[in-house]
């Protein structure tokens, strides 16, 4: 059953899937797991695919759902990228999947990319730079995003602060400066045919990728990971004019939870007659599916 877009209120393009149906967790996500939630003040347990599909059916949203694989980067065993392309093919009335590959994997990382899309049915891919431990227009992942831009999928590049690593130890490891969205400049020149989408408002970057939204046509940003009340102004300036058309709704659930983030979202001064391009209409071109 295909998404029915005039059923739907919304599509939230950034939702994790943490936690294995099947696989226990791993025990070094874990700590970063902890470390995240104290940061957020979020709730430690995960909630499992199914939960989070019933979350998003009762609300009415579609919804983008990925793991991140950083099994190189980090060495901790992500979920499998299987898991959520199936989970998302029997409940394809409001799920939408998205796929993870660590760049390191380089050629062996596109042809996973390449089976999941001809044969699972992912419908974009998410990259993390800073858990990953890799520049994004590093050439190791260019292989990768070959695949991607041939068929004509979005990728979702984390950008800005991580919540992932903050108050640990040397940051868990962690390098802020790939999260600089500028990095990703490159690859939106070398890749026109990939719609490319900076996640977050990019903090303490913000102007960054607005300038990047608004000089190349294949860059959207989307308003995760935040809550709107904290948005820096000019992302609402922006948002209500030049790129209008470039921003889009994302939670980052389960961090923060969708109907949080739309009850502040329309509290702080998007306009009217942009909120619904905001929260569903953006997406609908991005993914293709408008």
């Amino acid at each position: 059953m295909p998404i029915d877009i005039a059923k739907i209120k919304a599509i939230d393009v950034h939702v994790h899937a943490e936690v294995s149906c099947h696989d226990p967790e791993d025990p070094v996500m874990g700590k970063f797991f902890d470390a995240a939630s104290a940061y957020f003040k979020a709730p430690r347990e995960r909630p499992k695919m199914p939960e989070i599909v019933e979350i998003y059916r009762e609300q009415q949203i579609a919804f983008c759902m990925f793991t991140v694989d950083a099994e190189c980067g980090m060495g901790a065993k992500r979920v499998s990228n299987y898991e959520v392309a199936e989970m998302a093919l029997k409940n394809d009335d409001i799920c939408i999947a998205f796929a993870s590959i660590d760049p390191h994997k380089g050629k062996m990382g596109a042809r996973e990319a390449r089976d999941l899309i001809e044969n699972y049915g992912v419908k974009g891919f998410k990259f993390h730079g800073i858990a990953q431990d890799c520049h994004p227009a590093d050439r190791v992942a260019y292989p990768i995003y070959e695949v991607i831009a041939e068929y004509g999928l979005p990728a979702i590049f984390h950008t800005g602060h991580s919540g992932m690593g903050t108050g640990m130890r040397g940051g868990g490891g962690m390098r802020l400066k790939y999260g600089q969205p500028m990095l990703i400049d490159d690859v939106a020149v070398d890749f026109p045919d990939m719609k490319i989408i900076l996640a977050h408002p990019s903090w303490p970057w913000v102007d960054e990728s607005l300038s990047m939204a608004l000089h190349k046509d294949n860059v959207f940003i989307d308003l995760s990971g935040w809550s709107p009340k904290y948005f820096a102004p000019q992302i609402i300036q922006y948002a209500n004019t030049q790129l209008k058309k470039k921003m889009l709704f994302g939670s980052d659930f389960p961090l923060i939870h969708p109907q949080k983030w739309i009850d502040a979202a329309l509290k702080v001064g998007f306009r009217e007659d942009v909120l619904p391009g905001i929260m569903k209409d953006n997406a609908l071109t991005v993914l293709g599916l408008g």
